[in-house]
């Protein structure tokens, strides 16, 4: 299987500046196709008669080399690569949102998710990588053997650069020490499962938010693009990515632990955007990151064999009875202890859930529409 290996490089002064060249170019290939494409749209919607044929990446490319190339010199400074893949990701962009899978695309800024992809004679070493155009650079890491990547990209966090690229690598089953196991992901805790541990969640943006505030506010009235203002940027970029990397550490551990050590693990379909359309629960949801945990687990469950069961959201799993089934009319968020007035059954709100889940499973019909008694028949099994 084909998983992504991300690593930072360790440029040099040369080398860096050849970087922000590369990322310049890509991102003026990307506005420029995308003003290119705006004004066609804009020509074929006021002019039904005489509509124009959109323009696909291989069009676009011919047209950049043709009309803006020859007027921008640093074009050729850099790889053709840069522009290419740039105008590939703009026009996949609009694939996208013809079929309304997402919103139209936006210009991209200076100094914001900098990035270009690169192919070609690409070598991998001991601690470096060979580029076209930019040579050796050497990396933080021990890069894996046997690797030779089609194509990399090259992307900026605050004033660091990484790279990252496909490599094939073969599935390690590993020895389950459980069978089935819930997780109900929640805000108050990351995760809850049904075996009783609780994954508190880092909330990490919490901790950090005071320091945070206080770098915006001194940066507030410093006049933008000036030296101290570039500082202070840099500041607040490189908190920002601290933040992301607590974030991500804690979803990394406990995505690879309930991967190895579970055979069947089963997980609700959280509707995450309408979740972060509650403003009082946005911020909440967003620092635990429930989508980045769920794609992390879909792979990680293939690569060391155990199987990923999503329940539909619509399943009733924290206003059910873990006990004897009997499903409440209504549940408050602020209740966090579940009560049954049928059978005086009395647990914590998440790990009652989780339990659900992993007794949900043994249905073999889908968890959406179940009546009170399918649920208590399934928990009697």
């Amino acid at each position: 299987m084909l998983l992504g290996y991300h690593t930072e490089l360790h440029p040099t002064k040369v080398q860096k500046t050849l970087l922000a060249k590369h990322a310049g170019v890509a991102r003026h290939a990307y506005n420029w196709g995308l003003w290119l494409t705006r004004n066609i749209l804009n020509h074929n919607s006021n002019n039904p008669g005489s509509k124009l044929k959109f323009p696909t990446s291989i069009d676009l490319h011919k047209l950049l080399v043709a009309m803006v190339k020859p007027n921008n010199y640093w074009y050729y400074e850099v790889s053709k690569c840069a522009p290419q893949y740039a105008l590939r990701y703009l026009s996949e962009a609009w694939r996208r949102c013809f079929s309304k899978v997402s919103a139209q695309p936006k210009f991209k800024k200076k100094g914001r998710d900098d990035s270009f992809t690169l192919d070609g004679s690409i070598s991998v070493g001991f601690n470096q990588i060979k580029l076209p155009r930019i040579g050796w650079i050497k990396t933080y890491e021990i890069l894996p053997d046997n690797v030779n990547p089609k194509s990399v990209t090259i992307s900026r966090k605050a004033d660091r650069w990484f790279i990252s690229f496909k490599m094939e690598r073969t599935p390690q089953i590993s020895e389950k020490s459980v069978d089935v196991v819930g997780v109900d992901l929640g805000i108050k805790t990351l995760a809850t499962l049904s075996t009783g541990e609780v994954f508190d969640g880092s909330k990490s943006k919490k901790k950090l938010e005071s320091k945070l505030s206080r770098l915006q506010y001194l940066n507030r009235h410093k006049t933008k693009f000036s030296k101290n203002w570039k500082k202070a940027q840099v500041k607040i970029a490189r908190l920002h990515k601290k933040v992301a990397d607590i974030r991500k550490d804690d979803i990394n551990k406990l995505t690879t632990y309930l991967a190895k050590n579970h055979s069947q693990i089963v997980i609700e379909d959280l509707n995450v955007s309408g979740m972060m359309s509650n403003h009082k629960l946005a911020k909440a949801v967003g620092s635990m990151g429930f989508y980045e945990f769920r794609r992390q687990l879909e792979y990680k469950c293939e690569l060391y064999g155990s199987e990923l069961i999503i329940v539909d959201r619509w399943f009733p799993s924290s206003k059910t009875c873990s006990r004897c089934g009997t499903v409440k009319e209504s549940l408050l968020l602020s209740e966090r202890i579940f009560n049954c007035e049928c059978c005086n059954f009395s647990c914590d709100r998440d790990l009652n859930a989780a339990l659900n889940l992993a007794m949900a499973v043994s249905s073999t019909v889908t968890a959406c529409g179940l009546d009170n008694a399918d649920v208590a028949r399934m928990k009697q099994e």
